[in-house]
């Protein structure tokens, strides 16, 4: 009887540069999973349009896979708690003797893979997981003392100076193995299902255009971006306005594109070398490293994923209950108009800008003092690249209260950085149509103009240099 090799996939939907399913190759034939776990994902806030994106990629990996000979299981379980049990009784089915699969950073995600490894022992079943989604494994970038940097710039340095030695490689390219014949798949599920399936909420088909599911649209967007934005990157990533940002995130998230293959392709001209020659090639490095360290963080400090701040006095800070405010921020309608231009293209695309992706948070955790936290859960709600460690690392950010924080008296005036980065407003306009018809300095702020007319357009929820002299009040003490 023949001994299998089961790849277990997760966040990680690609067969190019898949460390646990090039391991699972140099050991023996090899069967894949995916389980999906509606009930689960609803628990963690994951967007609807997220999910839509994993199983419409999750076809395109089936359809690789047929083509190595490899099949596929896709078993739908609710609540990850029944993942070990089913585990078992699939590894005992098919004579599977081992189990790859990556690590991955959330303590849920973490409890899951204990509790399969724990009862799996019991039938002598080894369940191997390796490092896939960072460039360094969690635990290794620390300091003299050998405590893991809670410091961005510092962590950064570390990694610069791993990178100087040498960057690290994407796995080869494996080949199809011979075709497998086993009755006991039968007995398995093996079809995707549809988006209406888990979550009974469709997507409509102009927003699945905007994000094409395949790993050859991921890699085409890297090299058009490597090709013709990274030498402005440090200039145009932050205009809204301007398609200066790499719009990598939602691939990444999912694993359709690794980390190595963004650091190889970044550095490619370099002979692989670790030798940036010009600054938007070491910015775009550092919005990579920044995700590296968000989940180093997430992965050493649960804390992270319980819901609670990084920094443990600011537990204390009390935070307003204005539900009529929240809900304004929530469908863009405060009369700030470049928050508002955010908010509305999150609820469109499920995605926003990264600079004012700062500017809306910051504006809901320090103008209107309202918990991060529920910002926290918005976006995830509905953002296609909702990620908890780089989700909840930007949030605390912004609210003071997490590692590498703003300083609790730095808070960004949104109309002046709207007008810094979106000077014409173009973005604005693109997204709150009833302020199309205004002039470039009127509408950043137009109801400050003493010439505007009557507008189809909510005044200030919130009196800015009130709100901030609010904040630094507020936080002053507690912090």
């Amino acid at each position: 009887m023949s001994v299998y090799q089961l790849v277990w996939f997760r966040q990680d939907l690609r067969i190019v540069d898949h460390s646990a399913l090039w391991h699972a190759r140099q050991t023996g034939p090899c069967i894949a999973l995916v389980t999906l776990s509606p009930v689960q994902w609803r628990q963690h806030d994951d967007a609807v349009i997220k999910i839509d994106l994993y199983l419409r990629q999750l076809k395109v990996l089936k359809e690789q896979l047929k083509q190595l000979n490899i099949p596929i299981i896709i078993q739908t379980i609710p609540l990850w708690k029944e993942v070990p049990e089913f585990l078992l009784e699939c590894c005992q089915s098919l004579s599977v003797q081992q189990i790859h699969a990556h690590i991955e950073a959330g303590i849920n995600e973490q409890q899951r893979d204990q509790d399969c490894q724990q009862l799996l022992d019991t039938s002598g079943i080894a369940l191997t997981l390796y490092q896939d989604r960072t460039l360094f494994p969690f635990g290794s970038i620390t300091n003299q003392n050998g405590q893991p940097y809670q410091v961005f710039g510092a962590f950064k340095k570390a990694c610069y100076s791993r990178l100087e030695i040498a960057l690290p490689k994407c796995y080869t390219e494996i080949t199809a193995q011979n075709p497998i014949t086993l009755p006991a798949l039968d007995q398995f599920q093996q079809t995707v299902p549809d988006i209406r399936q888990l979550c009974d909420i469709p997507v409509p088909e102009s927003i699945q255009q905007l994000w094409p599911a395949c790993e050859n649209h991921a890699h085409t967007l890297l090299e058009q971006f490597l090709e013709n934005h990274i030498q402005h990157y440090h200039i145009e990533r932050d205009f809204p306005a301007h398609s200066g940002t790499s719009q990598l995130s939602a691939y990444l998230n999912i694993g359709v594109l690794s980390i190595r293959q963004c650091i190889q392709a970044l550095f490619r001209h370099q002979s692989g070398y670790f030798v940036p020659e010009q600054e938007g090639q070491s910015i775009w490095l550092d919005e990579l490293l920044w995700r590296e360290f968000y989940q180093h963080i997430l992965y050493l400090f649960p804390n992270v994923s319980k819901y609670l701040p990084f920094k443990a006095n600011a537990r204390n800070i009390p935070w307003q209950d204005d539900k009529t405010a929240l809900t304004a921020w929530q469908q863009g309608q405060t009369g700030i108009p470049i928050v508002d231009a955010g908010m509305r293209q999150l609820l469109v695309t499920g995605w926003m800008h990264n600079r004012v992706r700062m500017i809306t948070a910051m504006f809901l955790c320090k103008n209107l003092l309202i918990d991060w936290r529920q910002g926290e859960q918005w976006f995830m709600q509905h953002l296609i690249d909702g990620d908890l460690a780089a989700n909840n690392g930007g949030w605390q950010w912004c609210a003071s209260t997490g590692t590498d924080s703003v300083p609790y008296f730095r808070i960004f005036n949104p109309v002046s950085q709207s007008r810094k980065f979106d000077p014409e407003g173009q973005y604005i306009r693109t997204w709150i149509p009833e302020l199309a018809h205004l002039d470039a300095k009127t509408i950043h702020a137009p109801y400050e103009s003493k010439t505007v007319q009557q507008l189809d357009y909510p005044k200030p929820i919130v009196d800015l240099k009130y709100s901030r002299a609010r904040a630094i009040d507020h936080f002053k003490q507690y912090l």
